[in-house]
């Protein structure tokens, strides 16, 4: 919270962090962290891409297949009401289905940490027993054969949704974490480094500052020192010159006693 804090104040142009060690402490963890996050979204986006770029390919030939099984279920369709002497079989189907047999079952995938969704094809050949009786009279293999090709029209067009579904949120998760990454290598981890760089730079000043005041304090303290011990020097000169010039008793005479 200190560091945030910190950092919106020097973004919005506001006053330096005070220079102190606790505060160069904080700043290096945050450093750290955004630095381990940083490598960590990048390689979560070099994976995504890789996937992005195989599902594109597997897409462009899910694309090919599905257009190339519509045309095929096209013609099948055509031959099949050919074979029921021209007559549209649509609506013989449409009133025979009561349950789809056809379902699309969802589950999801994990990539680097994101969920993509599936959508996995479901066939229950148990509820086709309705349409399996239709064009026994005539035509009931071509009709088959038509079913059959449709059916495997929607399980590549399953199979092509599924693919555009998870390119798609591969897509925005990729731009999401780009941005992330992004932002921490040109903005946060820069942002960071200024900031301990001018911590740095101040504890380095101060500790000039003090090596400086320090030392005046102790030449100051040196030249007292030798200020006392040349005055004492002096007094000491000055007792011993007196203790010289001090009249003797052995030297002087005494006056004439007169009894």
């Amino acid at each position: 919270p200190l560091a945030n804090l910190l950092l919106v104040k020097m973004s919005s142009g506001g006053q330096r962090p005070p220079a102190n060690r606790m505060t160069l402490q904080t700043f290096k963890g945050r450093l750290g962290g955004a630095s381990k996050g940083f490598k960590l979204l990048k390689k979560k986006r070099d994976a995504l891409k890789t996937r992005f770029q195989a599902l594109l390919k597997e897409i462009v030939d899910t694309k090919l297949a599905v257009g190339q099984g519509l045309k095929d279920a096209s013609y099948s369709l055509a031959r099949s009401q050919w074979a029921n002497a021209g007559d549209d079989i649509t609506g013989t189907i449409v009133e025979r289905a009561k349950k789809p047999a056809v379902t699309c079952k969802l589950s999801s995938d994990n990539v680097a940490g994101v969920s993509i969704p599936i959508f996995k094809y479901m066939h229950d050949a148990t509820k086709d027993t309705s349409v399996q009786t239709l064009g026994i009279a005539h035509g009931g293999a071509v009709i088959n054969a038509c079913r059959e090709t449709y059916l495997k029209a929607v399980q590549q067009l399953v199979n092509l949704a599924s693919l555009q579904t998870a390119f798609k949120t591969l897509d925005e998760e990729i731009k999401m974490t780009s941005r992330r990454v992004n932002a921490l290598e040109y903005v946060l981890i820069p942002r960071i480094e200024d900031i301990i760089h001018y911590i740095t730079q101040e504890m380095d000043e101060e500790s000039r500052e003090e090596f400086f005041r320090v030392k005046k304090v102790v030449e100051k303290k040196k030249a007292k020192l030798e200020r006392e011990r040349a005055e004492l020097a002096k007094l000491e000169a000055a007792d011993t010159a007196a203790a010289i010039d001090a009249p003797s008793a052995l030297n002087g005479r005494d006056s004439d006693v007169i009894f």
